[in-house]
């Protein structure tokens, strides 16, 4: 295990006063970091809905300030995948502003191929893998294969909404799904809500990117 891992959670106690509960005498102990980063993410997803490019800017101050709370949290998959998340948005926003799909045209909201779909799962059943490997043996990380599964669902997810695939959301619900559990065994019961609020968007975000899609499909009938 590499030291300097294995000991980050405890360099960054300057944080500690961050994650005192918002409120003192409630039953969840919430903390103010904890409680900012949520309601940016949520602000986040309600532009993603939309289909709205200022999602973006906000999920990186999000994923910033959830980089902290969890290295915090010694949940290092999690913390560093907010990292990644920060590079990945400003990439997903430029596409969105930008991007092109493979016939050249501005990208538009569709869907994979069902063998993209099964390629895409054998992409993330790989990460899982690597990545809870390499977190159990360079990290002091209690729970480095249940950190990892939502970690590299998250990889491939924030890659399909960067691009537009309606498929981001499904691989969003199953990734909420895994984090409520991943969560609630560190005590962070406000991101336990939220990804719990996260669970209920991706399935309202499927349904209507499904829609978009047919209506975009119906308006280009001749």
């Amino acid at each position: 295990m590499s030291a300097s891992w294995s000991g980050l959670a405890e360099h960054l106690a300057w944080l500690d006063p961050w994650l005192l509960p918002l409120v003192a005498d409630w039953a969840l102990p919430i903390s103010r970091l904890e409680a900012v980063a949520s309601l940016l993410a949520l602000a986040m997803v309600g532009f993603n809905l939309r289909v709205n490019p200022l999602g973006w800017p906000l999920a990186i101050a999000s994923s910033a300030l959830y980089a902290l709370l969890f290295a915090r949290s010694r949940l290092y998959g999690e913390a560093a995948l907010q990292l990644v998340f920060i590079a990945l948005s400003a990439w997903g926003w430029a596409q969105w502003v930008r991007g092109r799909d493979g016939s050249g045209q501005a990208l538009q909201v569709r869907q994979l191929r069902p063998k993209a779909r099964w390629q895409l799962l054998g992409v993330t059943a790989l990460l899982w893998g690597v990545i809870g490997a390499l977190l159990d043996a360079w990290t002091d990380s209690d729970v480095p294969y249940g950190d990892a599964l939502p970690t590299a669902g998250s990889l491939v997810g924030q890659w399909l909404l960067a691009r537009k695939w309606v498929d981001n959301w499904p691989c969003w619900l199953a990734v909420n799904l895994l984090s409520l559990a991943l969560f609630a065994h560190k005590g962070l019961w406000l991101t336990v809500g939220l990804y719990g609020v996260f669970a209920v968007l991706s399935g309202v975000g499927w349904v209507a990117w499904t829609r978009r899609v047919g209506a975009e499909r119906w308006r280009g009938l001749p």
